[in-house]
């Protein structure tokens, strides 16, 4: 335990000493809440069921910073580590290289969830944001979507042969998801074609889990989204544990 949480310490000093992470974790989502809201206020919107731009897209920009940590954070570092030998050298030390994993994702886990609670702030600060679910259940989905994020992660990690392949795939991946699934701006806004492509990211049911609970609606009403998150983290937590590489 001791370890572990020195390895967490310095796994999050590193985290800020890059700024591509920190930027697009924790400023990067703020921008773009204070961009729309500065277009389009938090008026009760007919198209949002009476809710406003900001109460929609606090959630979908949460859903933005669970992607972003999986597919960019967590696959750039894991590769960098087993590239310039890190993870190889741990493992001729008392400190197991699980413990550098399990600190990545505590470390990541810690600061995505900063980086919401930033926008929930920024949003009831300035745009009066709304809020009409059980914190708990909110607290849930966004651990589930995380998870399921960081397992993909952890594949993409022991597939690509360098830090610098690990940064393309992961944006290649990433920034498609980010217009068509609706943590961009708001599925209602995209064409139905669209729409119907959408049903295949697997952002989409992050967003629609976490707009969903946020809401108030129940946990049965996003069964699907549920089970395919679910199904993500169990198969992706299956395939890293089969690809994943030390050296």
């Amino acid at each position: 335990m001791k370890s572990l949480l020195k390895m967490t310490w310095v796994e999050a000093k590193l985290f800020f000493r890059e700024p591509v992470s920190a930027f697009f974790t924790l400023i990067f989502p703020l921008m773009m809440l204070f961009l729309y809201g500065s277009i389009y206020g938090n008026r009760p919107t007919p198209m949002f069921g009476g809710r406003g731009t900001i109460d929609v897209s606090v959630p979908a920009y949460t859903a933005m910073i669970i992607a972003t940590s999986g597919l960019m954070s967590l696959t750039i570092s894991m590769a960098a580590y087993r590239e310039r030998g890190i993870l190889r050298r741990l493992r001729t030390t008392p400190v197991s290289p699980l413990v550098v994993l399990t600190a990545q994702v505590i470390v990541l886990f810690l600061m995505t969830t900063f980086g919401m609670v930033l926008l929930i702030a920024a949003g009831r600060g300035v745009y009066h944001l709304r809020f009409e679910g059980n914190a708990l259940s909110v607290l849930a989905g966004f651990t589930l979507s995380s998870l399921s994020f960081f397992a993909l992660g952890f594949v993409l990690a022991g597939l690509m042969p360098t830090a610098r392949a690990a940064q393309v795939v992961g944006m290649v991946l990433l920034y498609p998801m980010l217009f068509l699934s609706g943590a961009g701006f708001p599925r209602e806004l995209l064409p139905d074609a669209i729409k119907k492509v959408s049903a295949f990211l697997p952002l989409t049911y992050v967003v629609d889990l976490l707009r969903g609970l946020w809401i108030g609606e129940t946990w049965e009403q996003h069964r699907i989204a549920v089970l395919v998150l679910a199904g993500i983290l169990v198969a992706g937590a299956l395939l890293a544990a089969k690809v994943f590489r030390w050296e």
